[in-house]
């Protein structure tokens, strides 16, 4: 172990980037909190217990980052001093901002018609959009194209979110 405070690529001795072996994550996160467990430092005194404590946080956060690809391109932007400003920047492409009306209102349509299959086809299709998007999001990151790769993380946030809304949606109208 370095520094608390590396970055979390570093703490799991991976490459910076967005193309990440999975395996190899999770093996360095085994090989980290073996290190660092709580448990291995019960006979420890309390300074010992509380730094333990913190790096077990530090790899749990840093993995759960790590894992989870639109977290971890955010990260990436965020180490290169790029903010996502998700919340306050919602500028699109015009294409992008159509497609989200058509989506919007297919929801909308299935939701009210009470239409599980249609949602199921929505879900579907935008599960193989954000496919398609993180493809170009991992080349755009790689790249180092970082505020095209801003946007697009903006609108995987967005699909995300959608995705979730129809699968709730679905849950109700199947219960």
């Amino acid at each position: 172990m370095s520094s608390i405070q590396d970055s979390h690529f570093d703490l799991f001795h991976l490459p910076a980037r967005f193309a990440l072996d999975l395996q190899a994550l999770e093996h360095a996160y085994r090989t980290v909190q073996a290190q660092v467990h709580p448990d291995r430092f019960a006979a420890a005194g309390e300074a010992q217990k509380r730094i333990a404590m913190q790096w077990a946080t530090r790899a749990n956060e840093a993995y759960q980052t790590l894992r989870d690809p639109l977290k971890r391109a955010t990260y990436l932007l965020s180490l290169r001093a790029i903010d996502v400003g998700a919340s306050e920047n919602t500028a699109m492409e015009p294409a992008f901002l159509m497609q989200q009306m058509e989506w919007r209102e297919r929801v909308e349509d299935a939701g009210q018609a009470r239409n599980v299959t249609a949602l199921m086809a929505l879900l579907d299709e935008l599960r193989e959009d954000e496919r398609v998007r993180f493809e170009r999001l991992g080349v755009l990151l790689d790249t180092g194209a970082d505020q095209p790769a801003a946007e697009a993380v903006r609108q995987l946030m967005f699909l995300e979110r959608l995705a979730g809304e129809i699968a709730h949606q679905i849950e109700r109208l199947e219960h």
